[in-house]
């Protein structure tokens, strides 16, 4: 493992900051087998990010049970966040101390029906469950055969919120939805410091039909990521797979392997290459000063009295950017 660090002396102290530790990894998916492996890949990362006294480590979506999953193996695989997997997440979390952001296929009654979510635990280091999350905007057709969508349900709550750890105000999303910027701002104006946000971004993946994805997954940690991070002034943690994942022994993806934590100057400051990586940063806002002078600064100087065109549900569209009639 190859460990990328940007830390101080002294990891910081409550209320001030965060020491975050990502792991970006390979491993098996789609069996029982695959979430037994992960679950001690999980066990030796925290036991690795616990050496740099970090205080939360997140993982990749899907970690638990590896991301490339048909409809049939992620329902057989899906698992309750109170089950025993994720209370073996749990015990981990306060036996070493240190809060855990585990993706997970979630099996959950909703609207009196069994439903399944591209989910996320986030655990403090006492145990104690602080958010489950539920993926909003599914990726591509594939996804939406597997997984519904989070939040569509009133009981369900409230999909975007913060939780402090350490704290420190942490806010999560899932994967594609780091591409939104309406849900990074979301999370800035409830508060949050930290978005971190475990993703399955590759170079090539099987669909369900057994083709593969014609073109690599668009590298978002070099571009959208560091702009979400400077105009909300807050850091961003992109939590990704690396290399190939395999069912059953058999290579079905291939993964970017760019997992990094963006700064609220919009600086990468530690990013990984693809391989199996440990990043650990101090994230304190304390240690940056403002982005612009004269005590400007985006949050602060918003009208949201003009920006009600940004809930419109009808698109304008005029073509163009490769794709050749309005997207669906």
């Amino acid at each position: 493992m190859i460990y990328s660090t940007y830390i101080k002396a002294s990891a910081p102290e409550k209320g001030e900051g965060i020491r975050l530790a990502i792991y970006q990894g390979k491993g098996p998916a789609g069996t029982e087998q695959a979430i037994g492996h992960n679950f001690e890949t999980l066990i030796q990362a925290v036991d690795a990010a616990k050496r740099f006294d970090a205080q939360l480590i997140s993982f990749p979506e899907l970690f638990i049970s590896g991301y490339d999953l048909t409809p049939e193996t992620g329902h057989d695989l899906a698992m309750e966040v109170d089950g025993p997997w994720m209370r073996k997440v749990a015990e981990v979390a306060k036996e070493k101390e240190i809060a855990i952001i585990c993706p997970y296929p979630e099996k959950a009654q909703v609207a009196g029906e069994t439903r399944f979510y591209d989910a996320m635990a986030l655990f403090d280091r006492d145990g104690r469950l602080l958010k489950n999350y539920r993926k909003t905007h599914l990726w591509g057709p594939d996804e939406r055969k597997v997984w519904s969508f989070g939040y569509v349900y009133p009981e369900e709550g409230e999909p975007y919120t913060v939780s402090l750890v350490n704290g420190f105000p942490v806010g999560v999303l899932n994967c594609y939805e780091g591409e939104f910027f309406e849900l990074a701002r979301i999370l800035a104006l409830k508060g949050a410091k930290l978005v971190v946000i475990p993703t399955a971004a590759d170079e090539w993946a099987t669909l369900s039909d057994g083709s593969r994805t014609k073109k690599p997954y668009p590298d978002i940690s070099k571009t959208l990521l560091p702009s979400h991070a400077y105009e909300n002034e807050m850091f961003i943690a992109y939590s990704n797979h690396c290399n190939e994942e395999t069912v059953d022994g058999k290579v079905q993806a291939s993964y970017l392997g760019n997992s990094m934590v963006a700064d609220p100057h919009g600086q990468m400051v530690v990013a990984a290459r693809n391989e199996e990586t440990l990043l650990v940063a101090d994230c304190i806002p304390g240690d940056y000063g403002p982005t612009h002078p004269e005590n400007t600064h985006y949050l602060k100087d918003r009208r949201p009295e003009l920006y009600k065109e940004l809930v419109a549900t009808e698109v304008a569209y005029a073509g163009g950017f490769g794709y050749p009639e309005k997207p669906e």
